[in-house]
């Protein structure tokens, strides 16, 4: 998960799968954010590594819960499979989601910037990545970009590679990803995402 640092506002992109929302909390606090409101808190997809602290912490916070209508169903109800809480042995609470991305594109502001919400879809079907343009360049949270992609997450590999097109096409400057960390340079964020899309049998 990351925090966007806005200034007079935080928004935190995921939560983590819940048994660290306090630990989350005390590193907001560690690196200077945590006199500042949470305003938002973006779900990137519905799985439960990304979701998983989200009461606990819009609970602490008060921060808005934002999701893609795509996976909406699946966050607020706690479903075991698309979430793959199961796996985990994690029972996930229902969750109001506060705000829902209807289409292919939203912004939001934060601070004194604007942050877009892309849909991504292809891991989930509401998979959704964020663009925040910078001073330092353009800062690409793209989340499970690397997948997996199964039948039970209604993932879709003809949609995910069309939404990693889109996301190469934006040229981002620096990605940071859920699982693999952060990529600081144009060439390391494409290099990984066409190393994603040839591992899935596309040609590039």
């Amino acid at each position: 998960m990351y925090a966007l640092n806005g200034k007079r506002e935080v928004v935190l992109v995921d939560t983590g799968a819940g048994r660290s929302a306090g630990k989350i909390m005390e590193n907001l606090e560690r690196v200077g954010l945590g006199g500042k409101p949470v305003s938002k808190i973006i779900l990137t997809h519905w799985h439960v590594d990304h979701i998983g602290g989200a009461k606990s912490i819009a609970q602490r916070t008060r921060g808005k819960i934002v999701s893609h209508r795509g996976d909406l169903e699946a966050i607020e109800r706690g479903d075991p499979v698309r979430t793959a809480s199961s796996w985990y042995g994690i029972r996930l609470p229902e969750l109001k989601v506060d705000m829902v991305i209807e289409g292919s594109e939203e912004e939001l502001q934060v601070g004194d910037t604007l942050l877009r919400c892309l849909h991504t879809p292809g891991h989930t079907p509401g998979s959704i990545s964020l663009l925040w343009e910078r001073s330092e360049g353009r800062v690409l949270f793209g989340q499970d970009i690397h997948g997996p992609f199964l039948p039970e997450f209604g993932s879709d590999l003809q949609q995910w590679a069309s939404s990693m097109k889109r996301l190469l096409a934006l040229e981002p400057d620096i990605l940071c990803e859920g699982h693999y960390g952060i990529f600081p340079s144009r060439e390391e964020v494409k290099r990984f995402i066409l190393k994603c899309l040839v591992a899935q049998g596309f040609d590039i």
